[in-house]
């Protein structure tokens, strides 16, 4: 697997392994490119963590149709969430191609040494305890606009104003 110009893989304080910049990123550079390998919504694959890769194949009507998961193979897997994230990852279908293209940017100047993160942004359902560290930490890897659909056992470790909203929506 070849090298991330500017990055390096390490063993994190927020989750297992992390990436880190050695080298410094301004705010709209794109830091990383990612590779993968694309499943389809009923094939069987084990990654809670693949990017969803909207509206590669219009539905007859025009609507988008189902989506496609791309499950990262390089480096780029081991970039952590955070709900204050430094970076955020875009991914678009190239249908020439047939293949699925990611990329991070980075939200804000990254200096050498600091961890990389994006919002992994889960779907309600799928929510999970967050351990990102950050003062403004949702207590769930969560979309904020889906805090009302966490399961009741998890909507303890909501906070904040999250906390509230999914009181109040669910």
């Amino acid at each position: 697997m070849p090298r991330m110009d500017g990055l390096e893989v390490y063993l994190s304080s927020i989750h297992g392994y992390g990436v880190r910049a050695t080298r410094p990123f301004f705010k709209g550079d794109i830091v990383v490119v990612g590779d993968g390998v694309l499943y389809r919504e009923d094939d069987d694959f084990d990654d809670e963590y693949a990017l969803i890769v909207p509206g590669y194949l219009p539905n007859p009507d025009g609507s988008e149709g189902p989506p496609l998961y791309y499950d990262l193979t390089d480096q780029t897997r081991w970039i952590n969430h955070s709900c204050d994230p430094n970076t955020e990852v875009d991914i678009k279908w190239n249908s020439e191609l047939q293949v699925a293209i990611p990329w991070w940017t980075a939200l804000r100047d990254i200096q050498p040494g600091e961890e990389l993160t994006y919002d992994y942004a889960f779907a309600g359902h799928l929510a999970i305890p967050c351990h990102c560290g950050a003062p403004t930490c949702r207590g769930l890897i969560v979309d904020p606009d889906e805090a009302h659909l966490v399961p009741d056992e998890l909507r303890h470790l909501l906070r904040g104003e999250l906390a509230e909203f999914a009181q109040r929506a669910g």
